[in-house]
C-alpha cells in the first residue's frame, strides 16, 4: 500500500432525517473514529477536512432526490481534495459520511481514466427516485455513478457514467426483495449477494474482481465500504440495520487482497452512525478490527 492520508467527508446529505428537525448523525464519524484512535493506528501522515454545505432536506422537483444542489456543491469540494491526495501519493482513506459521497469519488475519478468499483454494501443502492420511500441519495449512489438517474447527478460537466456497470462488483447485499434486486440483476454489474459470497467464498469473488481489472486494464478501482455490511450483532449503528451479515473474519478475507493490490486507489467507510453507538461499544472494536486489516495490508508488524 501507498502512504495512508485521511479525508474527512462528514456528508449526511443523502439521508432522510431520523425525526423532524434532526440531522442524520454519521456527519459526526470523523471526530468518532478519531476519538478512538483510528488516524493514529493507520499511520495517517495526512489529514484533510472538507467542508460540507448546510442540510436542507428539500426533495428537489426535477430530480427527484433530496439535497441536489447541495450534493452537486460537495461533489466539487471532493474533487479538489482527492486529486490533492492522489497527485501527493498517498492512499486515500475517506471517511464519511453517507454513502452519497461514492458519487464525488467517482466523479473525480472519471476524469483521471478508467476505474473500476467494489462495492460492500448491505445493500445494493441501485435504484432509481421512483423506487425510493425517502428521496435519499445514499440508497440510489451505485445507480447514479453507472448513469442512471437525472443527468444533473450523473453527468456533471460530462463524464457519465462515472463508471461503466461492468466494471462494478456489488457485493454482500442482504436485501432480497425481488422488485428491489430487478434493476441490478437486469445490469451488467457482477453481484454477489451474501449468500453467494459465502457460497463462491470470499477469494473467488476477489480473484474475479481482480481478473476483470487485468482483462480491461483498469487504471485502479475504488473501494467502498458501508459498514452495515458487518454483522447486525457487532455493527448495529446504522440507519438501516439487518439481520446477518459479515463477520471480521470474512471482512478481513475481502479487504486484505483488495488493499494489497497495486491498483487500488483508496477506500471509503460510511454510514456509522455515532448517535447510534454514544458509548463507543461497537466502534472501538470496530478501529481495532480495520486498523488491524489495514496495517497488515501495509505490512506493519507488530
Amino acid at each position: 500500500m501507498k502512504p495512508v492520508s485521511i479525508i474527512e467527508s462528514p456528508s449526511n446529505l443523502g439521508l432522510v432525517m431520523p425525526e423532524p428537525g434532526h440531522e442524520p448523525g454519521v456527519k459526526k464519524l470523523p471526530a468518532f473514529l478519531k476519538s478512538f484512535g483510528f488516524y493514529d493506528k493507520i499511520n495517517t501522515t495526512k489529514i484533510s477536512p472538507t467542508s460540507v454545505p448546510d442540510y436542507d432536506g428539500t426533495v428537489d422537483k426535477i430530480t427527484g432526490v433530496r439535497n441536489r444542489d447541495e450534493i452537486m456543491r460537495y461533489m466539487l469540494t471532493q474533487e479538489v481534495v482527492l486529486n490533492e491526495h492522489l497527485d501527493a501519493g498517498f492512499f486515500p482513506v475517506v471517511v464519511g459520511g453517507d454513502c452519497s459521497i461514492l458519487i464525488g469519488n467517482m466523479y473525480t475519478l472519471k476524469k483521471r481514466g478508467r476505474y473500476g468499483v467494489f462495492y460492500l454494501d448491505g445493500h445494493t443502492d441501485y435504484v432509481l427516485p421512483a423506487q425510493s420511500t425517502t428521496a435519499g441519495v445514499a440508497g440510489m449512489d451505485l445507480a447514479l455513478i453507472a448513469g442512471l438517474g437525472h443527468d444533473m447527478l450523473t453527468d456533471l460537466h460530462n463524464r457519465k457514467p462515472y463508471v461503466e456497470e461492468h466494471h462494478i462488483w456489488c457485493v454482500g447485499n442482504r436485501e432480497y426483495d425481488t422488485a428491489y434486486l430487478r434493476p441490478l440483476l437486469q445490469s451488467r454489474i457482477q453481484y454477489y449477494d451474501l449468500m453467494r459470497l459465502r457460497k463462491a467464498g470470499m477469494e473467488r469473488c476477489t480473484e474475479h474482481f481482480f481478473r476483470m481489472i487485468e482483462e480491461e486494464n483498469l487504471d485502479g478501482f475504488w473501494i467502498h465500504f458501508d459498514v452495515d455490511v458487518l454483522n447486525n450483532r457487532i455493527m448495529p449503528a446504522v440507519d438501516s440495520p439487518a439481520d446477518d451479515g459479515l463477520e471480521y473474519k470474512e471482512l478481513a478475507r475481502l479487504l486484505l487482497p483488495l488493499l494489497r493490490h497495486p491498483r487500488a486507489t483508496g477506500i471509503e467507510i460510511t454510514i456509522l452512525d455515532p448517535e447510534l453507538d454514544p458509548e463507543g461499544t461497537y466502534t472501538r472494536p470496530f478501529v481495532d478490527e480495520l486498523s488491524a486489516i489495514m496495517n497488515k495490508a501495509a505490512g506493519v508488524k507488530f
